[in-house]
């Protein structure tokens, strides 16, 4: 069977046809970590976890090098340490621990490959001195930037000309810069910032240079597949192709560039941290939310397709869920393979509409053992278990008690005070002391 996929730079349908079918190369953008995931980051989590399930199923458990990265050093990590008056590290991994705990919740799989920015530092440094010696870079005041006019192929991802390039995101006009739309790969960092000794001087990389030089060091020159969110398509994944290619002697950075569109919040606008408009996966999960239910209504529209996020969406799918897995309950034979109708729409550039209206044939014809590995290949568990007594959304009592004592120790006191609620809701009752917490009561 062959994968077919959108491809943004060829703005179509494309094969995949892996270099080798026996190391696939797949690249997501990951998390900046300084606050909890939202709803809308599930959203490129889910697809390519799909995608993930489908090249595995197509190829062979071990056909797949996923790779994810973790940006743990960025101004808005910087910011909320200086808030809090901790270490950059301790906010990164704090929110680094939550995004995986979250996106685990949502039945996401962890990928093979998690690098984190700041330990690729010497990475960047060498891909940066490599574009200043093929003259694709040059440093000024302490920066180093990529001269944008010294690539003649840079805009096509996004099929941009240099007026909407310079009115785009995140285009900073700076006296230091030969052209308006160079941007940074280098800058310095001050007395008392995270930074590290490069031959420019003590700085931090830019948010570009990371992903290209992460995707050199554990996949190689170019990739099968480099995915993200919609919004990545320009500046950030326009500057990666750039870099790329101008430090691998023109060669490609990936064969398909695929994008997710956005989730809103009743509006056009997408969700996001910045505009305000998001609802947590923690709180959504904390509100009794199960993340299954979740899952199945991020997949309910097609990946490439605007989502609006609702209580209505949200219960339709709890329905759908409840009803598979009450038909599943007592049925003891459920060895079975993926449909042919459920692979296929995925093989259609992830048509999940249609692997979902597929699954609710299968459910209809009573064809259970189909339905439950159908729906494993969207990630979905139907088949029902009780809880383990003295457990609660997929954690023990001793498991909660624990991940509390971890975020008092990383003074993460929100997240501390949010398992206190979760644990007395179920009648959980704890104690803080002077030598540390304890279980003071326990319902039943």
């Amino acid at each position: 069977m062959t994968i077919r996929l959108h491809d943004t730079m060829a703005r179509g349908l494309r094969a995949l046809e892996p270099e080798d079918p026996s190391r696939i190369t797949l690249y997501v953008c990951g998390p900046t970590v300084y606050s909890r995931p939202h709803i809308g980051n599930a959203r490129p989590e889910i697809v390519f976890d799909v995608l993930d399930r489908l090249i595995r199923h197509t190829y062979g458990e071990e056909s797949l090098v996923h790779a994810r990265n973790v940006t743990d050093v960025d101004d808005k990590i910087i910011a909320a340490a200086d808030e809090e008056g901790v270490a950059p590290e301790v906010i990164a991994r704090r929110f680094e621990r939550h995004y995986i705990e979250d996106m685990a919740a949502l039945g996401v799989r962890a990928p093979d490959i998690a690098p984190r920015a700041t330990e690729h530092i010497a990475d960047m440094i060498a891909m940066i001195a490599r574009l200043i010696e093929t003259g694709n870079a040059y440093e000024a005041e302490g920066h180093v930037l990529f001269h944008v006019p010294s690539d003649s192929h840079y805009g096509a991802l996004g099929q941009r000309d240099r007026d909407a390039i310079l009115s785009g995101a995140r285009v900073e006009v700076a006296a230091y810069k030969k052209d308006p739309a160079d941007f940074v790969l280098w800058k310095p960092s001050p007395d008392g910032m995270i930074g590290w000794d490069s031959p420019w001087g003590r700085g931090r990389p830019g948010w570009h240079i990371e992903c290209s030089a992460m995707i050199e060091r554990h996949l190689g020159r170019t990739i099968d597949v480099h995915g993200g969110g919609l919004d990545l398509i320009f500046p950030h994944h326009e500057n990666e192709l750039a870099q790329s290619r101008c430090a691998h002697d023109g060669a490609p950075l990936a064969r398909i560039w695929m994008h997710n569109g956005f989730l809103s919040m009743g509006s056009d606008e997408k969700m996001s941290k910045s505009l305000g408009n998001i609802v947590t996966v923690a709180d959504l999960i904390a509100d009794g939310r199960k993340g299954m239910h979740l899952r199945y209504a991020l997949l309910s529209a097609h990946y490439r397709q605007p989502l609006l996020w609702s209580d209505a969406l949200i219960g339709q799918a709890q329905r759908t869920m409840e009803r598979w897995q009450g038909a599943l309950r007592g049925v003891d034979a459920l060895e079975g393979k993926p449909h042919a109708s459920v692979v296929d729409a995925l093989c259609d550039d992830l048509n999940t509409p249609e692997a979902l209206a597929a699954l609710a044939a299968l459910a209809k014809a009573g064809d259970w053992p189909a339905l439950a590995a159908s729906a494993a290949l969207l990630g979905l568990d139907v088949q029902a278990t009780p809880e383990a007594a003295g457990s609660f959304e997929g954690r023990t009592v001793e498991q909660w008690i624990e991940a509390r004592r971890t975020a008092r120790v990383e003074k993460d006191f929100g997240e501390a005070d949010r398992i206190r609620d979760v644990l007395a809701g179920h009648g959980v009752q704890l104690e803080d002391r002077p030598d540390g917490t304890t279980l003071a009561h326990m319902k039943g």
